[in-house]
């Protein structure tokens, strides 16, 4: 069993700990935590062992009656692999923590790629991974991408990919986050980061990415353009898609017009937090004209990059049956929607 430790315990970090936890090849050593605060007490009830992540805060779990099984240094030296999910920045500060351990470590997409050995996406280049000391889980959108294109590039060849992402200005519980009232580019100028995020799975992909940010905080949602070097017709490309587990083709007979009805099917599915593990393409939208492929995507910003942090470890451990690891992965949390 590979013992996991889980170095941050918010929006991603708890639901990696569930994932984890749920694995039969896998072990949750615990989780860390800066403040004893409503997650810390969730993690308690769960009976995850909790740990400090700073600790000079220790005193303060004690007074508010949570039992702490050590601080973060313990909890590294406890796992065979750590899955960083601390904010963005504080990850490459405890690459050194992780290192003095000699402990393989996960990084989380908003730290910069030269953080890990290898960016990670598991449909895409989980054999990039086996082995190595790190590995950093592209972002959710990066990550919505990489599961489109790997099929469509193995399958069809691809000449060129444009994205429009119309991001959420913050998470649910971001409550300091916006904008209010206003749409923005994020960034102005042209690529957003999303581009060059994708060539770190596939260096040689030539593709140009533009990001704006609405006052929404439920999910992303991509228009996509890939022009392939082959010409296959729209049933073709839904039947290549219906076969990628990590893919959700929204019927259109569904009545599911945006991502306020995707978030309300998700909680009537009995997803935990109402989770879209999947990406979620409509599948009326997919439309192929000569070779330039069109559809619309939501990604589910909080929880589409917590099984790929899942596989991250299997390879990192050695792993190199990537399928086998995936369908692990997928079984244990019950991914894929059979609607």
């Amino acid at each position: 069993m590979t013992q996991v430790g889980v170095n941050g315990y918010g929006t991603i970090g708890k639901r990696v700990a569930d994932a984890v936890a749920a694995q039969p090849d896998m072990d949750l050593v615990g989780v860390a935590k800066t403040r004893p605060n409503f997650e810390a007490e969730t993690a308690a009830r769960k009976g995850y062992p909790l740990y400090a992540a700073i600790p000079e805060r220790m005193d303060q779990f004690a007074e508010a009656g949570l039992d702490l099984a050590g601080e973060v240094e313990d909890l590294v030296a406890d796992s065979d692999v750590v899955v960083d999910c601390t904010p963005s920045g504080i990850g490459a500060e405890n690459r050194s923590l992780y290192a003095e351990h000699d402990t393989p470590a996960i990084f989380q997409g908003g730290e910069d790629a030269d953080v890990a050995e290898v960016s990670f996406n598991a449909r895409a280049n989980f054999e990039d991974a086996v082995g190595a000391n790190s590995a950093r889980v592209v972002s959710c959108n990066t990550t919505g991408l990489s599961r489109i294109l790997a099929p469509l590039d193995e399958t069809y060849g691809v000449e060129k990919a444009r994205v429009t992402l119309v991001r959420r200005g913050g998470d649910p519980g971001q409550t300091g986050r916006g904008p209010i009232d206003d749409i923005l580019p994020d960034p102005v100028t042209i690529p957003s980061h999303h581009g060059p995020d994708v060539n770190t799975i596939f260096p040689d992909l030539d593709i140009d990415t533009l990001g704006m940010k609405v006052p929404a905080t439920l999910m992303h949602t991509h228009s996509v353009n890939v022009t392939l070097e082959s010409s296959p017709d729209a049933d073709e490309v839904r039947d290549l898609f219906a076969d990628e587990t990590r893919l959700f083709l929204i019927p259109s007979g569904a009545d599911i017009d945006g991502s306020g009805k995707l978030k309300e099917f998700a909680h009537d599915a009995g997803r935990p937090r109402g989770d879209l593990w999947e990406n979620c393409i409509w599948s009326e939208s997919l439309t192929v004209e000569d070779r330039d492929l069109y559809l619309f995507q939501a990604i589910h910003q909080e929880s589409d990059v917590v099984p790929e942090n899942v596989d991250a470890v299997r390879a990192l451990r050695g792993d190199d049956d990537a399928a086998e690891s995936r369908a692990t992965t997928e079984e244990s949390m019950g991914i894929g929607i059979d609607y």
